[in-house]
């Protein structure tokens, strides 16, 4: 088995690779990522050296998109989310630009960090359409609580590459489970089920033994493609539809 994660996580590094085109723009260098946004459009970062360092920032696009959309972040409890958001991958917002500063050491970890922090704000535009007016992550967060499900909220830890990793739930050992992790995922698509995929890969082995991993996945406007559904499974991650979330309540209540 660990030679067959071993020949999956070769090939989405290859497919990562692949997808990445690089540009000279003035004194930043564009990056085009694999990753799409909301509107199937790939991610662009930008880089600039200074000094020993470099700065990496999306130039305000991810911000300025959400205020586009209509979902400004002019609440507090939007402000708060959002800050939630940016620490859990460290990064910080200057003038509206999402921004990182790397070394030649942690260029990729922190690379890793801005992408992530991008998409899981880029997701926050779901924010502003009315019939969801409860974020999914706290429709998760409601019915742990009603079901009494112990969890600590929002965890990161770092995988065997270096990088570091962020998921919305742990759920502690007891006495006759181990350690499982929950991720919601509020719209299920490929790219976000291998996001989830490969950060589960990179920790699995740095967690307790036995420990498993499970997606809830946000259902309710639209059916979950076949496709994301096997490709959780096919990384050992148990996919849950949030409208079928009463099949796993026992085995993360226990």
């Amino acid at each position: 088995m660990i030679d067959e994660v071993r020949t999956l996580l070769d090939q989405y590094m290859n497919w990562l690779r692949d997808k990445t085109a690089l540009r000279q723009i003035g004194n930043y260098v564009e990056i085009t990522t694999p990753y799409l946004d909301r509107h199937n459009d790939y991610m662009q970062i930008f880089v600039k050296k200074e000094g020993n360092t470099c700065i990496l920032t999306d130039d305000g696009y991810i911000m300025h998109d959400l205020e586009q959309g209509g979902c400004k972040m002019d609440t507090p409890k939007r402000q708060e989310l959002l800050n939630i958001t940016l620490n859990g991958f460290g990064v910080e917002q200057r003038e509206g630009a999402l921004q990182v500063r790397a070394s030649s050491e942690n260029f990729a970890a922190r690379k890793h960090s801005l992408v992530q922090a991008m998409l899981a704000i880029n997701d926050l535009f779901y924010l502003a359409v009315p019939v969801e007016a409860r974020l999914f992550y706290e429709d998760v967060v409601n019915w742990l609580d009603a079901t009494q499900i112990r969890y600590a909220p929002s965890v990161k830890f770092t995988g065997k590459s270096g990088y570091d990793h962020h998921f919305d739930f742990l759920i502690p050992k007891s006495r006759t489970r181990p350690e499982r992790i929950l991720q919601t995922i509020n719209r299920p698509n490929r790219d976000m089920a291998l996001t989830t995929a490969m950060a589960w890969i990179d920790v699995r082995d740095t967690r307790p033994p036995k420990a498993l991993a499970y997606a809830m996945l946000n259902d309710t406007e639209k059916r979950v493609p076949g496709v994301v559904l096997d490709a959780l499974q096919n990384y050992e991650i148990k996919p849950v539809l949030w409208t079928e979330r009463k099949e796993v309540q026992e085995e993360l209540a226990a």
